[in-house]
């Protein structure tokens, strides 16, 4: 959350009326101390002194022993060390297991409400066997390792062990006679510390893990954005509750209602900006400039490093994988996950070898993709892909658990599994035929979509998808989106406009100013993603050659007839375009923003930031107006709007 946002809330709360602010002023969030220090709690966290409709009654932050600040999960307490609103995730660990001064003597396995809490793809896990009594040849079990701490010295006949793996050889615990064994969840850093011995077990077990939760996950971050303050339902707690600056409670956002809010808003924003100069002022001249100087030459040198040691380091189809922060599976391992690599297995094709579904021995379903062969170019995208997604974390980004090492007798890339298909399968392909997607749903593809490439557009150094495209947009059960296939993907230099390179991407999605130009820039995936846009509202693929001869490339079909006022013969008839207002108003502002994606002048194109601020617009003031939008509302704006430079709203 922003540093400013206490000063706004402050400013609003001084220019409404008490009796109307009541909700707002409650649930705003506040700092809780805690053993000398302040943590930040709002929804879906709440304290013992704050009003229950401010957040999740199972989810109650306490201090113990006016040191510790823990939180209650099914009945056991887990230290909080750490709340991260933006990415919905809290870092926890076992009271039992956090004192790393000395041995932990009680071992449970964490049970969690998946309605409110789940493990995310960066935890690891480690079995504890405690207390056995058959005592295995450690010389013989590889997998298995003493915990000398917890020996039995009185008698020497029992002792416990822990495991990082479920790999063939580990005795299981009734082979070891044990009193009890536990699962402890670990983040996937210490897990790899402790793989290599750079950690121990105590310290290990120690530093918890990380949580993520769903309360709220759909829509608080629209309550918030538009100036309001979230809250619990008591009465429908799987509802919205939405507490507005000017005394509403809204099961949406606080778009709708016009003008007092927004000029309080409009004040507090003014304050803050006045603020907001004179820090960056300071944080400029005293900090930022000269670290940024110093980063981008850091940036500079290590992007050389990179480059020449990619090169330098392949043999054939070796992968330098030492600077790659990822697990490294065995060949035989991901040979056993697939059943043999299994043609029944096979999930489809990725942008350079077969996907197929696999279990690994620790009970994760994974996908793993198989290189077609290993020459030249498929090994750098292989290694370009490892590269990039090892360094990401998005919520929208699918998640990279591994690959082979440069010794294996092929190189393969495991990731999370997303049991969903692909955008296009549900659009035009094998799911297709079960039903269409409802628009509500394309409209939170896209926003997802664009929120995953803008924050590749925003890291540092800036990464260039290169492939957008519908087949490479995943999704899992609620239709959340898993941005997918980055072996085509460029990291971006920090100083640079565009980068000189042969075009490369798929027929349909490229954009045409790099495929006649050779000159990459961010604008490129703007242009992908208007295709990407445009078969949502369509249902049709990106390129079909059993449509006119003008109308093969969908892109070029959409903008003529967008320009010809034609969108209706555009729009898929079963999103009852014609039947629904409101639906009719939404397809229309989207067509919009796809035409002016899909300008062949990339200089006239949006940013994908613009895009996605644009995307959630119309999604809110949409889903925040009671009444349907009047037909004149729901009319397409005139192509020639996009004539000039387009600016974002």
């Amino acid at each position: 959350m922003s540093f400013l946002q206490p000063l706004r809330l402050v400013v609003l709360a001084l220019l409404m009326p008490p009796s109307q602010s009541t909700g707002f002023l409650d649930c705003s969030p506040k700092t809780y101390q805690c053993g000398g220090h302040g943590c930040e709690v709002s929804f879906p966290f709440r304290t013992p002194g704050m009003p229950d409709y401010c957040g999740h009654p199972e989810l109650e932050l306490a201090c113990i022993n006016k040191s510790v600040l823990a939180i209650n999960i099914t009945g056991k307490e887990y230290q909080v060390n750490g709340i991260h609103y933006d990415q919905h995730l809290i870092d926890v660990a076992s009271l039992d297991l956090s004192n790393q001064s000395s041995c932990p003597r009680k071992f449970a396995d964490t049970r969690l409400d998946p309605s409110l809490l789940n493990y995310t793809d960066h935890d690891r896990y480690v079995t504890v066997y405690v207390d056995c009594s058959n005592i295995p040849n450690l010389s013989s079990s590889r997998n298995l390792v003493s915990i000398d701490c917890l020996k039995n010295n009185s008698t020497g006949e029992r002792q416990s062990y822990y495991s990082l793996s479920s790999k063939d050889g580990t005795p299981t615990a009734e082979m070891l006679k044990c009193r009890s064994t536990a699962v402890i969840p670990l983040f996937a850093d210490v897990f790899d510390y402790m793989e290599t011995g750079a950690m121990d077990f105590v310290h290990a077990v120690g530093r918890g893990f990380e949580l993520n939760w769903s309360v709220g996950k759909l829509w608080c971050d629209g309550c918030n954005r538009t100036g309001g303050v979230c809250g619990f339902n008591r009465s429908l707690p799987d509802e919205p509750l939405c507490f507005c600056a000017d005394g509403r409670t809204t099961s949406g956002n606080c778009f709708k209602g016009g003008k007092n809010v927004r000029k309080t808003i409009a004040i507090a924003s003014a304050v803050g900006g006045v603020v907001a100069l004179i820090a960056a002022c300071c944080v400029f001249f005293f900090w930022y400039k000269p670290r940024k100087r110093l980063q981008q030459s850091v940036l500079s040198n290590l992007l050389t490093q990179s480059t020449s040691s990619k090169f330098s380091s392949m043999n054939g189809p070796e992968l330098a994988e030492s600077k790659y922060q990822t697990h490294i599976f065995s060949y035989e391992e991901l040979q056993e996950a697939t059943n043999g690599f299994d043609a029944s297995r096979e999930l489809g094709d990725g942008g350079f070898g077969t996907v197929y579904k696999g279990k690994l021995r620790d009970g994760r379903t994974v996908a793993v993709k198989r290189l077609y062969e290993n020459n030249y170019k498929r090994v750098e995208q292989f290694m370009n892909e490892v590269d990039i997604l090892s360094r990401l974390r998005h919520q929208n980004l699918v998640t990279l658990y591994g690959c082979t090492s440069r010794h294996s007798r092929e190189l393969l890339l495991v990731y999370e599994f997303v049991a969903n298909g692909t955008v296009a399968d549900h659009l035009h392909g094998a799911h297709a035929s079960s039903g269409p997607l409802l628009w509500q749903d394309r409209m939170s593809i896209a926003i997802e979509t664009a929120d995953a490439l803008a924050y590749l557009h925003a890291v540092e150094p800036p990464i260039i998808h290169r492939d957008v495209k519908s087949n490479n947009i995943l999704l899992d059960n609620n239709f959340h989106v898993k941005v997918a296939d980055f072996g085509l993907s460029r990291l971006f230099p920090l100083d640079a406009t565009h980068v000189s390179t042969a075009p490369q991407g798929t027929p349909g999605y490229v954009d045409p100013e790099y495929h006649q130009c050779y000159q990459l820039t961010d604008r490129s995936d703007v242009y992908s993603f208007g295709v990407v846009l445009v078969e949502l509202i369509s249902s049709k693929p990106a390129v079909d050659i059993r449509r006119s001869r003008h109308e093969i490339n969908l892109a070029n079909m959409a903008v003529n007839m967008i320009q010809k006022c034609q969108l209706e013969q555009l729009v898929d008839p079963a999103l009852g375009y014609h039947s629904d207002l409101g639906v009719k108003g939404m397809i229309t502002q989207v067509a919009e923003l796809a035409f002016t994606c899909l300008q062949s002048d990339g200089d006239l194109r949006p940013s994908i930031k613009e895009v996605l601020e644009e995307l959630r617009r119309i999604h809110s003031r949409v889903q925040t107006d009671d009444q349907p939008l009047k037909e004149e509302e729901a009319s397409l704006f005139s192509p020639d709007s996009v004539a000039e430079r387009w600016n974002s709203r």
